[in-house]
């Protein structure tokens, strides 16, 4: 085992989950500049942008499936403040998604490093946009759930092929579309988009095994600090007004957008 390989990207995926359990945002909008960047600092042979999108996709997948899991298991113990995983929503928003997605990394294989990078640079200026306006949800009642068919499935297959292009989940943008748009109440967008994005990063990840250029030893190490990095970030949410985190991280991505945007030009 390469020490130095497993101490950089065991800290890269505890610090990329440990904000996105803190903030509730979609990890890849974190982890691909940190992937892309921090190892040829540290001193390792650089990922290449398909390398990045590959391991990203991995950990959000893993990183997912801790959040149902662990959304299950409050659930069970009617710890979860009525928040409810909407089926007919799920259906309509995940299956989109899911095309989506494997449409997204499947491409991801045919494009250059360049054209990668423009569409990270574009889902950062949006990620900062959706997180300086404030999205508000209805509140939650007894009503049965109406909301637009076609425009949460045009919505999702839309946001699936991007992510599935960088390895997102797509998280940052699916949920103040649900809150905003859809006029999902808040409760259901947050229970709901959980299990939507792990069925966008399983999509993604398909189509990332299809596509090749798998880092497995980087993956596993990433994968194993970030589901300890998502725990750590939950719990701590629930403790601390965030918001100062929040517009600090807005800063990072903007660096990084500024930083991969100048790459580009």
């Amino acid at each position: 085992m390469d020490l130095l390989l497993f101490f950089i990207m065991f800290i890269l995926g505890l610090i990329g989950s440990f904000f996105s359990g803190l903030l509730g945002i979609g990890g890849a909008i974190i982890n691909f500049p940190l992937l892309l960047y921090v190892p040829e600092m540290a001193g390792l042979s650089p990922f290449s942008a398909h390398q990045v999108s590959a391991i990203s996709m991995f950990q959000v997948f893993f990183a997912s499936l801790a959040g149902v899991v662990a959304f299950r298991r409050r659930t069970k113990a009617g710890n979860t403040n009525n928040a409810v995983i909407n089926s007919k929503l799920v259906l309509y928003m995940g299956s989109s998604i899911l095309i989506g997605s494997l449409i997204g990394a499947f491409i991801s294989g045919l494009l250059d490093e360049r054209m990668i990078h423009l569409v990270y640079g574009v889902l950062a200026v949006i990620a900062i946009v959706l997180m300086l306006v404030p999205s508000k949800g209805r509140l939650d009642t007894d009503e049965p759930l109406t909301f637009n068919k076609m425009i949460a499935s045009s919505t999702a297959l839309i946001v699936g092929i991007v992510s599935g292009i960088v390895g997102a989940g797509g998280a940052f943008v699916l949920i103040p579309v649900m809150l905003t748009i859809l006029k999902i109440p808040v409760r259901t967008t947050i229970a709901s988009s959980l299990a939507i994005v792990f069925i966008s990063a399983t999509g993604g990840v398909i189509g990332k095994l299809i596509a090749g250029d798998i880092p497995v030893e980087p993956i596993i190490y990433t994968v194993v600090g970030s589901l300890i990095g998502a725990s750590i970030g939950s719990r701590v949410s629930s403790m601390i007004n965030v918001r100062l985190l929040r517009y600090g991280l807005l800063v990072l991505i903007a660096i990084t957008a500024f930083k991969v945007w100048s790459s580009i030009f």
